[in-house]
């Protein structure tokens, strides 16, 4: 079980040059999901060498531009590919009408199935799962609605304990599944062997949250407690903590409140705004509050295995 986060694009507003805005790429459990996709979205796939055929779905925070200004581009490229396999975008309700209207103007129909999961529950729902991962929202609070995402492997059967099941010799290989699923053996006699002397436990599922724009909101704790890694907006800091309140943005001392009021282990900063030249701040900053934090960064990875 592992969990790869490629960032793509890490800064608030406009794109530069050297800041690119709002994209991640995650792999976990050997599935691949692009999250949000601002402008110049496809062109840093190219860079990091991602390829384009393992997007089979997509998940947009919300509809301001600079999260999802590049998904159209990225969909009529997959076109111009001769893409077949179906793709899946999640996001606010109104990313169908923006996206059908822009092909439809530009008579650029896609030939490949593309399928919208238009979101507007204000409470957290599973929006995806196959028998690998889950994925939840994660209601924000911004000035439209949007949506962080949580990303959760499912666990894993348990381990045969193959030291402990050979000392007991009515233990079959039909039984083996059984165990797996937790399952204690009873014998010919009617005597239990309770399941944990079987077998041994699977590893810890991985977690990821995604919380993007938003401001200082603790009802999201419960829904990020004890998770691996947590990416959580921080355009500001606490200088401008007065700008942050007004645009409904998250300092960096505030986003390391969260990560330590949900007992995360490891912290991402991202979304800075481009008055500041200097990230360190935002590190120096967070880690008042919270230890483990690293600043976000085009090109940047951070791997989880167990």
């Amino acid at each position: 079980m592992s969990l790869r986060l490629t960032i793509l694009g890490c800064h608030s507003a406009t794109p530069r040059s050297n800041a690119h805005t709002s994209s991640q790429f995650l792999e976990i459990n050997n599935d691949f999901f692009l999250i949000d996709c601002g402008e110049g979205t496809q062109a840093q796939l190219r860079k990091f060498k991602i390829k384009f055929s393992r997007i089979q779905r997509i998940f947009i925070s919300h509809l301001h531009g600079d999260h999802f200004f590049g998904l159209i581009g990225l969909i009529s490229t997959f076109s111009l590919l001769n893409r077949t396999t179906e793709l899946h975008v999640y996001g606010p309700k109104g990313i169908k009408e923006i996206i059908l209207l822009q092909l439809k103007l530009t008579k650029s129909w896609v030939e490949y199935p593309l399928y919208f999961h238009e979101l507007s529950s204000p409470d957290s729902q599973l929006i995806f799962e196959d028998k690998k991962v889950e994925v939840f929202t994660i209601p924000l609070k911004h000035r439209i609605y949007t949506n962080g995402f949580l990303f959760k492997e499912k666990p894993l059967p348990r381990k045969l304990n193959m030291p402990a099941i050979v000392k007991y010799p009515e233990v079959k290989i039909c039984d083996y599944q059984n165990l797996k699923n937790g399952k204690d053996f009873k014998t010919d006699d009617n005597k239990i062997i309770i399941n944990a002397e079987l077998t041994l436990d699977p590893p810890e599922i991985l977690q990821y949250a995604y919380c993007s724009d938003t401001a200082y909101d603790e009802n999201i704790v419960p829904l990020l407690k004890d998770i691996d890694l947590l990416y959580h907006e921080s355009t500001f800091l606490e200088d401008r903590k007065d700008l942050a309140e007004k645009t409904k943005h998250a300092t960096a001392l505030q986003a390391a409140a969260i990560a330590n009021k949900a007992n995360v282990k490891q912290l991402i900063l991202g979304h800075y705004s481009s008055r500041y030249k200097n990230l360190d701040l935002f590190l120096d900053e967070a880690k008042n509050e919270f230890a483990n934090v690293a600043l976000a960064e085009a090109g940047k990875e951070f791997k989880i295995s167990n």
